[in-house]
């Protein structure tokens, strides 16, 4: 019962916290205020980022609260929080109350324990026989995060700078059938 009640409670937080994301609900920005905060930290392009994110947020917190794929669900949410830690919250120390990792760092332990332990008798993964946790899993989807963590911040930053065409959108054509330069 323990692992059903971890599994629904971060899962359905993260479905609401992603279509905060997708859809502007339960009181989010949606794509286009998220991506202006996401600019600020150098995730560029912010909206197309922004998106990626409530999409990993939502489809992983499904997967999670239905115990259903737990080790790419559990990837996509530390994918996530691994890059909510490098890009927000490590300069702010450890503390929540100052912005700080805490917060972060105990949903990706959750994360890590769910998977070593598996989802439980009470998941889908259980019902359809499926026996994919342990450490092995537990370190393979913290790895597979912190790899997908590392290529959205790197390219990112990269496109912050300019070094890639992602960074920059073309100018609507001025006059039917022109080119934007």
């Amino acid at each position: 019962m323990g692992r059903l009640l971890i599994r629904i409670v971060i899962g359905a937080l993260f479905v609401g916290h992603g279509t905060q994301k997708l859809f502007g609900w339960f009181g989010g920005g949606g794509p286009k205020a998220t991506g202006e905060m996401f600019e600020s930290g150098d995730l560029k392009p912010g909206e197309r980022n922004a998106v990626a994110a409530g999409a990993a947020e939502a489809s992983g917190g499904f997967l999670l609260a239905a115990g259903l794929l737990t080790p790419l669900a559990a990837a996509e949410l530390s994918s996530v929080m691994i890059t909510a830690i490098r890009v927000v919250h490590w300069r702010n120390g450890v503390w929540n109350s100052k912005g700080g990792v805490e917060y972060p760092a105990v949903v990706l332990a959750a994360l890590f324990a769910l998977v070593d332990a598996g989802p439980g008798r009470l998941s889908l993964d259980a019902a359809r026989g499926r026996t994919r946790y342990g450490p092995g899993w537990a370190l393979a989807q913290l790895a597979a995060a912190g790899l997908a963590s590392h290529l959205v911040v790197t390219l990112g930053r990269r496109a912050a700078q300019g070094a890639l065409p992602l960074a920059r959108f073309p100018e609507p054509a001025s006059e039917p059938g022109r080119r934007a330069a």
